[in-house]
């Protein structure tokens, strides 16, 4: 079950419960009869209401925040964690990040399915979607080929509708080459190993298909094992890291990345 659909559920359950106790919640004390004695309608005035059930107070403070929290995750950002290492150098595992929920498109929350349409991927976008293998996982890669693209990886490099994608050395280590890879207008970087071997490839990418890759080339399970992402699985685009946890280094807060843009 998504979290999506447990605050849906939530949701519905303290909405069932306010509407149930206004439809057969006893009617209230009518108010003291004018023939009663002074001390006694003193009496009643002063006798204090009779406390509402604790299930309808919960249900009707947590039924706004719910509302909230559904349409925030819904139809404008969603929080994310970065599980795996496939996208460095961009991003690191312990990365908490937010995904934009609204730049390529509104969609009904549990069902997915657009009713607006605002934008669509381009090229060196992050982008958060729904694996077409098990739907239930979300991947998070970057947006190598757009519908019609020829996509051809050789040599490491990437080359798309017969032109080589620009890219410039920065730096590296024993194990890894960084360079700084650009797409369309926007440049990122991406880590290569010169030892891991493999065969170059060369397809179309369908219409209302996407092809993507992680920028760790040589340690990503992507388009280029499993295949194109449809259109329909698009969750959002990654923009910014709001949290990181130092998970290579033991733990501890990685102050440095909190706040950077995702490029």
């Amino acid at each position: 079950m998504t979290f999506s659909l447990v605050l849906l559920c939530a949701l519905v359950a303290s909405g069932v419960i306010i509407l149930a106790y206004r439809i057969f919640a006893p009617p209230p004390r009518p108010r003291a009869s004018s023939v009663a004695s002074p001390e006694a309608a003193a009496a009643a005035a002063a006798r204090p209401p009779a406390p509402e059930p604790k299930l309808l107070e919960y249900a009707r403070l947590l039924f706004p925040v719910i509302l909230v929290v559904l349409l925030l995750r819904s139809f404008v950002v969603e929080p994310f964690r970065i599980p795996s290492g496939s996208m460095l150098p961009s991003l690191h595992i312990g990365d908490f990040i937010l995904v934009s929920k609204f730049s390529y498109g509104l969609r009904l929350p549990i069902i997915n399915t657009k009713i607006a349409d605002t934008g669509a991927p381009r090229r060196g976008d992050v982008m958060v979607f729904r694996f077409p293998r098990d739907q239930k996982v979300n991947y998070i890669k970057r947006v190598v080929g757009l519908p019609g693209d020829e996509v051809r990886y050789a040599g490491k490099t990437v080359y798309i509708n017969g032109r080589r994608a620009e890219r410039t050395a920065a730096g590296g280590d024993r194990n890894f080459r960084f360079y700084v890879e650009k797409l369309d207008d926007g440049g990122h970087q991406i880590q290569i190993d010169p030892g891991h071997p493999g065969p170059p490839q060369s397809l179309r990418v369908p219409a209302g298909h996407y092809f993507v890759m992680g920028d760790n080339r040589d340690n990503s399970h992507d388009s280029r094992v499993w295949g194109f992402v449809p259109e329909s699985h698009i969750v959002g685009r990654a923009f910014l890291i709001w949290f990181s946890w130092n998970s290579a280094a033991g733990g501890g807060v990685n102050w440095s990345r909190i706040g950077g843009s995702i490029l």
